[in-house]
């Protein structure tokens, strides 16, 4: 498959030709200063010549424009570089210093909200593996590794409909009813913990609190899972 414009690598000729429409002033040996001091590093092809991807492009202008509207010096700069390359975002101020990004909401983690809605269902086990797609042998698996709890009445709520959507998914990769018992036993930990957290709270606003503990709970399993999942 051909590469796109953006894709192509660039000569020095065509990226001082991007950058002089904003930049008139500047030149191919301001470029190579700029990469002799380190602050943009071109591929070289077979035969020595310089070529710049769209991100060189980018970050040229980026540097271009700090020295123009911030009057940055390069040591600056080049921290302000750094911080970008490892994620952070460099302060608009005068000094470009780092900080961490601004905390986004993650999706995979309800809002306190939802958690504190709830409905009110009542499903059968029959009804339960219809939804699912699993078979009551699983299903009757799933309660016994604890990770379905039908109530007193023998029905099951949205909530383990929700886990036995999951254990269905899970399914297709190989991995049975016997290997969720950790879930169950990490779960009921977490309850703990919250339960804990509440046992000095008034009852006023007792129920926002409870599930917006449980929030931040459910947002350090997802940061720890997908952090290891991250490692090489």
């Amino acid at each position: 498959m051909p590469q796109s414009r953006a894709e192509r690598p660039l000569t020095i000729g065509k990226v001082l030709d991007a950058l002089r429409e904003e930049f008139p002033q500047v030149s191919i040996s301001k470029i190579r200063f700029l990469e002799a001091e380190g602050l943009v590093e071109p591929t070289r092809t077979a035969a020595g010549y310089r070529t710049y991807s769209a991100a060189d492009l980018d970050r040229l202008r980026y540097i271009l424009r700090a020295q123009r509207d911030r009057f940055w010096p390069l040591k600056v700069i080049r921290d302000a570089l750094d911080a970008l390359d490892r994620g952070l975002e460099p302060d608009a101020g005068g000094d470009a210093t780092p900080r961490a990004p601004q905390l986004r909401a993650d999706p995979d983690v309800p809002s306190t909200a939802e958690l504190q809605e709830g409905r009110a269902v009542r499903l059968t086990a029959d009804e339960v593996a219809a939804a699912t797609g699993l078979d009551q042998e699983t299903v009757a698996s799933l309660v016994g590794f604890g990770v379905l709890q039908p109530g007193a009445d023998g029905h099951y709520s949205a909530t383990d409909l929700q886990a036995a959507h999951a254990a269905a998914g899970l399914a297709a990769y190989g991995i049975e009813a016997r290997h969720l018992r950790p879930f169950r036993t990490a779960a009921d930990r977490e309850v703990g913990l919250v339960e804990q957290a509440m046992s000095t709270r008034r009852t006023e606003g007792r129920a926002h609190d409870q599930a917006e503990v449980a929030r931040l709970c459910l947002q350090l399993h997802a940061a720890l899972v997908k952090g290891g999942l991250a490692r090489p």
